[in-house]
């Protein structure tokens, strides 16, 4: 399923959503009740696109520190677009999270067959080993998307796919499996139900999604990067 074939429903039809007003509910609302992920809906000003084009970044993923940003030559409306990028990670980093703003040239990594996929490409939970949650904004190109989570299963869990892993693991279906499984990321990755309809993150909203971990009151919210079509633009992705 792919951003070209996919219809992605309104986010107030998934009750998983929660949608807030400012940054200070995105950061303070608990997740509870079977809600996994909150956006912060915007309408932002400013291009974006320029910012893109003047850091002329090559294939694969560029990192951009402010120094880089503040040294670009602009336009009063990328200007504005660099002014919400400083805004957006000083409003993290203010809150103790470390938020990366990465230019996005398609993946230099040759993508996995189906069964091997742990790629960001294929959708999957973020994890970690106390409480944390992701949080995340496309500014420019393609938007990540999101699946329900009734609306997949973990790939380790469909018959055909445990097989031919257990194949490769050449041993039992037993605790062992189960720790390679971890080891490898084979076990936060899913495969959609074939009525399954992902919503699209959108340009310009602030995300905050749940990741697995342990005594999590919720579910990990499932997600991807979209996938890569020929034509598109660069993304330009805020993640923390």
């Amino acid at each position: 399923m792919t951003l070209a074939d996919s219809t992605f429903i309104p986010l107030h039809d998934y009750p998983r959503i929660k949608v807030v007003g400012c940054f200070e509910e995105l950061v303070m609302t608990p997740m509870s009740a079977g809600i996994n992920a909150m956006c912060w809906q915007r309408t932002l000003a400013g291009d974006f696109g320029e910012i893109v084009e003047k850091l002329g970044a090559g294939r694969g993923i560029t990192s951009i520190d402010d120094e880089q940003l503040l040294a670009l030559d602009l336009r009063e409306a990328g200007q504005v677009a660099r002014g919400i990028l400083l805004h957006d990670q000083g409003l993290l980093r203010a809150r103790s999270l470390q938020p990366s703003l990465d230019c996005v040239n398609g993946y230099v990594n040759e993508i996995e067959a189906d069964l091997l996929r742990t790629d960001v490409q294929s959708w999957h939970v973020d994890s970690a080993t106390v409480e944390a949650d992701t949080y995340l904004c496309t500014y420019f190109g393609p938007a990540s998307e999101g699946l329900r989570n009734e609306e997949a299963r973990r790939r380790v869990d469909v018959p055909e796919f445990r097989a031919e892993l257990l194949k490769l693991y050449d041993g039992e279906d037993d605790e062992g499996f189960c720790e390679y499984l971890n080891e490898n990321y084979l076990d936060l990755h899913y495969a959609p139900l074939p009525d399954a309809r992902p919503f699209s993150f959108g340009l310009g909203h602030l995300w905050r999604i749940a990741t697995a971990y342990p005594g999590s009151p919720v579910p990990p919210c499932i997600h991807r990067a979209p996938a890569t079509l020929p034509g598109q633009p660069p993304r330009l992705l805020l993640i923390s």
